[in-house]
């Protein structure tokens, strides 16, 4: 059975595990899926902004597909909420990658 058929199985059971949509998105953009990918990054923030890693990944996949300024939104709130519980090298790591979009 192939990874995202597993991860919907499970979900059905667990519809708001916020691990089960970040890995369900992240096999979505291995196969270039970005509308779901991005569906499951924002819905996984929207219901728990605390899931760090989820700002990353929307943020790349926001500048991967040209929407800079949506991409520099996700960073700041990411580094809000990496700010806000002490997590320094997710914040160094969304600085890095928000200091590098290009706003031409």
């Amino acid at each position: 059975m192939e990874r995202i058929d597993s991860l919907l199985l499970l979900l059905e059971k667990s519809a708001d595990d916020s691990f089960l949509k970040h890995a369900l998105a992240l096999e979505y953009i291995k196969k270039e899926n970005d509308t779901d990918a991005r569906r499951l990054l924002e819905s996984v923030l929207e219901h728990d902004p605390d899931y760090e890693g989820s700002y990353y990944h929307l943020a790349k996949l926001l500048e991967r597909t040209g929407d800079i300024e949506a991409a520099g939104n996700w960073y700041e709130r990411g580094m809000a909420a990496t700010l806000k519980s002490g997590n320094q090298r997710a914040f160094k790591e969304l600085q890095a990658a928000y200091e590098e979009l290009n706003y031409e």
